[in-house]
């Protein structure tokens, strides 16, 4: 397996030396000027350095040390560099951290403390680079019209809802609460050729069964007591354009029937009313319960679902698309920091391990919240998982769901392998490397738990 690079900036060859023999767990290259240093970092090959403030030819004050420094953002950008200072130096630590270092080490050097602050500067690294990776993925093809995934299941949502749109044919959005049902509905809309017309919203589950037919088809004046003039129903509203019914499982059976009856014969009956309307308004439906069970119980009519389930498309869970949590996380945050003028907030290391390994029952709307609760609980610039209330929500959980010691066994090395992946971008070295296996162990792993 690869060794990790590591470029020593240190003008005197015998302390450079010992670091070199002492870290050789890491593929190690020597800089003892600043222009050899500033060639070597421009190469792009080195995620961390180590750097002595001290340099020819003012190897007695940091002026070159600092010059590099300032320099890093055009030669490294993301380089990682650890200062070594003097004890009694702590204002040039400071400014270096300032400019731009990940962390400093004090002399005498400890090489126990060192090479502590070597192994999480390098996780830091990897950290960022993954990230930086998500993003390259979402501006390749990762976004579609507001929602963001790079797994293969949002790749493939993206890939229907663009197929859809291309229709006028009824669609059934199926999907755990949190999903982004709505957010579905409004892209296949937008990529319509009915775009520029009305989106009607009708929350199915919301709207009480006595008032619901009027809310859906309108009523004539005098209808009922109370309807003092006319009025146009969702249905109506939604001409030309698409009539969203969210909760579809929650429609009484009277009103299954009534909508029903529009999808066969495109036409509809004001309360009241007298003549038929005939309308041109498409049909996008959702649910989060299962429709086929609740025909199978008779709560829901069998040909409506077959006439709704014309185009079905499934949102995953965010726990089966491991890959988008932190993409989401990272769009959220950074969302909420601009929308707050809150300034850069960052997820500290341990957040962004942790939050990965959640369940997310309440999936991405669950997501965007913790964030929201993050940003009021956190003192400084850091999210921690406490802030995220990620400690408490393992807690709450706890082992009772585990029947035996065997499955809490194998779901805890999933999580540990599907972290490490989401970690190194999928790189199969590098996630060996950080779970401390083989390369044909984690094959053997991947094939064992069905990780593609």
């Amino acid at each position: 397996m690869a060794k990790e690079k590591l470029l020593i900036i240190e003008d005197e060859a015998s302390v450079a030396k010992q670091l070199k023999w002492s870290l050789e767990a890491y593929d190690i290259s020597i800089a003892g000027d600043a222009q050899k240093a500033r060639q070597l970092l421009a190469s792009g090959a080195f995620p961390v350095a180590t750097l002595d403030l001290g340099l020819p030819p003012s190897s007695d004050t940091p002026y070159e040390g600092f010059k590099l420094l300032e320099a890093l953002g055009s030669l490294a950008p993301h380089t990682k560099v650890i200062v070594i200072t003097g004890n009694a130096e702590q204002e040039n630590a400071v400014k270096a951290v300032a400019l731009g270092a990940a962390d400093f080490c004090v002399k005498p050097i400890d090489l126990d403390i060192l090479k502590i602050i070597l192994s999480r500067t390098f996780r830091l690294y990897t950290l960022e680079e993954t990230n930086r990776r998500l993003r390259e993925r979402k501006d390749a093809g990762g976004s579609l019209c507001g929602m963001l995934g790079i797994s293969p299941q949002m790749q493939h949502v993206f890939s229907m809802i663009r197929k859809v749109s291309e229709t006028d044919y009824p669609v059934l959005i199926t999907g755990e609460s949190g999903t982004g049902k709505e957010m579905v509905a409004h892209a296949i809309h937008r990529l319509s050729k009915r775009c520029q017309k009305p989106f009607v919203i009708i929350n199915c589950g919301a709207i009480p069964e006595n008032l619901l037919e009027s809310e859906l088809f309108g009523h004539e004046k005098g209808a009922f007591t109370g309807a003092v003039a006319r009025k146009t129903g969702k249905l109506e509203q939604g001409e030309a354009g698409t009539v969203f019914l969210d909760e579809i499982g929650e429609l009484p059976f009277s009103m299954q029937v009534k909508i029903l009856r529009y999808l066969q014969e495109g036409t509809i009956e004001r309360v009241g009313g007298k003549s038929t309307i005939a309308l041109d308004t498409r049909i996008i439906a959702a649910t989060n319960i299962d429709l086929q069970q609740a025909v199978q119980k008779g709560n829901f009519r069998e040909d409506l679902y077959f006439r709704l389930n014309v185009l079905p498309i499934h949102l995953p869970p965010l726990r089966e698309r491991p890959e988008d949590i932190m993409l989401l996380a990272q769009h959220f945050l950074g969302a909420e920091c601009a929308s707050l003028k809150a300034g850069r907030i960052l997820f500290s290391q341990a957040a962004m391990a942790a939050l990965p390994a959640e369940e997310w029952p309440g999936n991405v709307r669950e997501l965007q919240n913790r964030i929201r609760r993050a940003l009021s609980n956190c003192s400084g610039q850091r999210i921690m998982p406490e802030d995220l209330g990620l400690a408490e929500s393992r807690m709450a959980q706890g082992e009772e769901k585990f029947r035996t010691l065997q499955e809490a066994r194998d779901q805890a090395e999933e999580k540990c392998i599907r972290k490490a992946l989401m970690m190194t971008g999928n790189n199969i070295s590098q996630a060996a490397k950080l779970l401390g296996i083989s390369r044909p162990t984690l094959h053997d792993l991947l094939k064992k738990h069905k990780i593609k």
